[in-house]
């Protein structure tokens, strides 16, 4: 299934709007979404906030103890683009896409993505093999997340 034609459909069917807030993904997300024709109708907003200074100052990010590869930043990072731009839909990443930067705790291939709607919010941690190369493991991020969209808009779309 093509994730971002079956998003793309949803968002214009319900005219709403999605924002993107990337760190790991490096705008890979962005670019898949805006692959499609047509995409400014329903795209809001994609910011790539890769460090932390870009989270704190564009998103209103507070980082605890967890650090910017945490659930707490992707939730953080949903919301505060939420609070920017107030697209139906907002997506954050923030991981390590490697090959250097991994710890015992948080290593090479880890993500964490949050999708933010004003009724609820999914965050959700994606693992991949830390052997896999850079542009390997940042292509399996964006399309897990791409995937988990296409889910949340299916489970939300006929709330509206």
């Amino acid at each position: 299934m093509d994730y971002k034609e079956e998003i793309g459909k949803i968002l214009r069917d319900k005219k709403w709007k999605i924002s993107t807030a990337e760190s790991c993904t490096g705008g890979l997300l962005s670019s898949k979404l805006t692959d499609i024709s047509g995409s400014s109708e329903y795209i809001t907003l994609n910011l790539i906030t890769y460090s932390n200074e870009a989270k704190q100052r564009m998103l209103n990010v507070t980082l605890n103890q967890d650090g910017a590869v945490s659930e707490y930043c992707a939730c953080q990072m949903a919301k505060g683009l939420y609070e920017l731009t107030h697209s139906e839909i907002c997506v954050s990443t923030t991981g390590i896409a490697g090959p250097t930067g991994g710890t015992l705790q948080k290593p090479v291939g880890l993500m964490y993505a949050s999708i933010f709607s004003k009724d609820r919010q999914e965050t959700f941690k994606i693992q991949t093999k830390s052997n896999l190369s850079r542009t390997e493991i940042k292509e399996i991020f964006a399309n897990e997340v791409l995937k988990k969209v296409y889910i949340f808009l299916k489970e939300v779309e006929g709330k509206y």
